[in-house]
């Protein structure tokens, strides 16, 4: 009867691990076709990225003084053709892609410390701390968020780092937001006042239990503040305020391919179309983690 027992309390114990929220969200994202998809678009792009600036056909910075201007071909393996300098379009935009990527990710993390930590404490003070805590981010967020960035680049200057703090210094807001309205509902719960009456500081409550519980929406705006991001540095870019040169991105081709657009619309084209279709699949993804961690679906 024991073995018996034994064998029934581990499938009990294995069907339990098999329903967890986690393995559950990963079942349902796994279900929506989309998302997939966009997943492995995203994850070939990003691959792409990494090896075709240094293993492409052609180097990244070498320029072909008798290949100005010419359009796609597979002759001399110009795939994307070359640009106005004579430089190969194909590794320029797997290059420009990586340092799109690579901002719209860091500006994300950045807006995700700074957001969910705002939000959490000024969600778990309450009173008059939340409130003047809360009317400060109401106040930035008056300011037009586009303008603020483009104060900061100006003031500090326009290199790789500067560019993501500044913009993720100002997409934090609504992360506080919706971190600061999910720990007001469930700060109250029992589990939290048992943690309180231990005698827990509010340090150790925020972290190891109101945190990790506000995590599933803050994933789900996070995969949705990566592209609004790489479309904020677009802008920057397109606008000479963003990367410069020796490094480029999709905003900056973007802005070289639109001086060239009726001689050279392929210079315009290649560079829009990734950054298009990385939109999509980052929207997409987005949607499939929202239905996955949304627990009411469950």
């Amino acid at each position: 009867m024991s073995a018996v027992a034994n064998q029934t309390r581990k499938a009990g114990a294995a069907t339990f691990r098999k329903r967890s929220l986690w393995h559950d969200a990963r079942d349902r994202f796994m279900a929506n076709r989309a998302a997939m998809i966009s997943t492995g678009i995203m994850l070939t792009i990003v691959v792409l990225a990494i090896i075709v600036p240094i293993w492409g056909p052609h180097p990244l910075e070498e320029v072909y003084w008798d290949r100005m201007m010419i359009a796609p071909t597979l002759e001399n393996n110009h795939w994307f053709g070359t640009d106005v300098n004579g430089r190969d379009m194909f590794a320029r935009v797997f290059y420009g892609a990586r340092i799109s990527l690579t901002i719209g990710v860091l500006t994300t993390l950045v807006a995700m410390t700074i957001g969910v930590t705002y939000g959490a404490v000024a969600g778990y003070a309450g009173g008059r701390i939340g409130a003047v805590m809360m009317r400060f981010v109401d106040i930035v967020y008056a300011v037009p968020a586009l303008f603020l960035i483009i104060v900061l680049v100006s003031v500090f200057g326009n290199n790789f780092i500067l560019v993501f703090i500044s913009i993720g210094a100002v997409e934090w807001l609504t992360m506080a937001r919706i971190v600061r309205g999910q720990t007001l509902s469930i700060k109250e719960k029992d589990y939290l006042e048992a943690a309180r009456a231990l005698g827990l500081p509010a340090s150790a409550v925020l972290v190891r239990y109101i945190i990790p519980n506000v995590l599933g929406p803050v994933i789900v705006y996070a995969t949705l503040l990566i592209p609004i991001n790489i479309l904020v540095e677009s802008y920057l870019s397109f606008l000479g305020l963003g990367v410069q040169e020796p490094f480029t991105s999709w905003g900056r081709l973007i802005s070289q391919g639109a001086k060239e657009m009726e001689m050279a619309p392929w210079l315009l084209l290649a560079p829009a179309v990734f950054l298009t279709v990385t939109m999509f699949c980052f929207n997409f993804i987005g949607d499939g983690l929202r239905d996955a961690l949304d627990p009411k679906d469950r």
